[in-house]
């Protein structure tokens, strides 16, 4: 029976809630009438995207609500607000999610109202018939019927606020489309960086060590001493040029993720980065490993926040998480320095976004000015 209170205590607050939000949709009504007037007239053409934008945070309100209430959060989709006046007001105007804002204002009003009127009667017959209920034994039957009130209020809402399911389906396709396009981009960066290393470095050392090899073939029958001298330095122009070839490879894919997982790896970067890193792992270490794909992203992520807070936070300590959810892993990094990361200002943070959007993957980025600074990154796992 107290559990059976405190869900209907809950429910009634949360008719509360509706209740306010109805009350506002009645004073929407008016705005409405306002706007549609005063554009009308033109005078006050300036007046309806304004208005537009104060209804799209009211519907984000409601949105937020039904998220919390139900553990599912609800989509929007809405054409940005931009340009001139008459781009403005034109969009306003033709913006399918105007005419859904509006439709759910005035069902708001309508059954938050009645919702609240019917539920405090209910709730004072609830405690009563319900007491009687419990003291004989019997489950109780009235006060759930606030929740399924409650319930019903967040469906009819998800129903009318989420947008149709050709325009969320145009919106992932230029979702996906503009990450693709990134993903080339930084693939074909990544290629040109391989090129330039090879070119650089590697090669350049290979043509050395011929020349040198070819020197010391000539001389070592001449001159023995200086032909062996030679082909010592031809010795530390092959290590040098095995080292490159590591470097390379490793940015492609860095081999301590073959040997030892992702958790190994990301402890060795851990105790390399010369700060104070501690590794917290959920989800289990013994598990199936996670595509390489995947495993080389969220390494990749570790590295370079570790690096960026080495080099610019002015931090001595850090904290890496490493989560295996279903279908998904998440990875976080959090440093206690001065913080203000500017994404615009290297190559650093994008990079990292445009890995994670090859994987289809989400960044997050938390780095107000005094810190700390928050990197977290979701990768479906599949």
């Amino acid at each position: 029976m107290r559990e059976t209170l405190r869900d209907a205590m809950r429910a009634l607050g949360q008719l509360l809630v509706a209740f306010g939000l109805g009350l506002v949709s009645l004073m929407f009504l008016p705005l409405v009438l306002f706007t549609v007037i005063f554009t009308l007239i033109v005078v006050g053409a300036g007046v309806l995207p304004e208005s537009v934008l104060l209804l799209r945070r009211f519907a984000g309100v409601k949105r937020r609500w039904v998220g919390e209430w139900t553990g599912e959060a609800v989509p929007e989709a809405y054409e940005p607000l931009v340009g001139e006046l008459r781009e403005r007001v034109r969009i306003a105007l033709e913006d399918p999610g105007t005419l859904r804002d509006l439709r759910w204002v005035a069902v708001q009003f309508l059954y938050g109202t009645g919702a609240w009127c019917l539920g405090m009667p209910l709730a004072v017959v609830g405690v009563l018939v319900d007491g009687a209920l419990y003291a004989v034994g019997r489950r109780p039957a009235v006060l759930p019927l606030l929740t399924r009130l409650v319930d019903h209020d967040a469906a009819l809402a998800r129903r009318l606020l989420s947008p149709a399911p050709g325009r969320r389906l145009a919106e992932r396709v230029a979702e996906l489309t503009v990450t693709r396009a990134e993903a080339v981009a930084a693939h074909g960066a990544e290629l040109r960086r391989i090129e330039r290393d090879l070119h650089d470095g590697t090669q350049a050392r290979l043509v050395s060590l011929s020349m040198r090899i070819g020197l010391a073939r000539r001389a070592y029958d001449d001159d023995p001493v200086r032909g062996r001298a030679l082909l010592d330095d031809a010795q530390d122009q092959v290590e040098a040029a095995l080292g490159e070839l590591r470097h390379v490879v490793r940015g492609i894919h860095p081999p301590i993720l073959t040997d030892r997982g992702l958790v190994g790896a990301v402890r060795a970067l851990a105790a390399a980065s010369g700060l104070q890193v501690v590794v917290e792992v959920t989800g289990g270490e013994d598990g199936p490993r996670a595509p390489a794909a995947v495993e080389a992203a969220a390494y990749f992520v570790v590295a370079e926040a570790l690096t960026n807070a080495a080099k610019h936070s002015g931090a001595e300590r850090a904290t890496v998480e490493l989560a295996r959810g279903p279908g998904v892993l998440r990875v976080g990094v959090r440093d206690e320095g001065r913080g203000g990361a500017d994404e615009g200002g290297g190559t650093g943070l994008l990079g990292i976004r445009r890995r994670i959007a090859a994987l289809d993957g989400t960044v997050r980025v938390s780095s107000p000015v005094g810190g700390p600074t928050v990197v977290d990154v979701e990768i479906p796992n599949p």
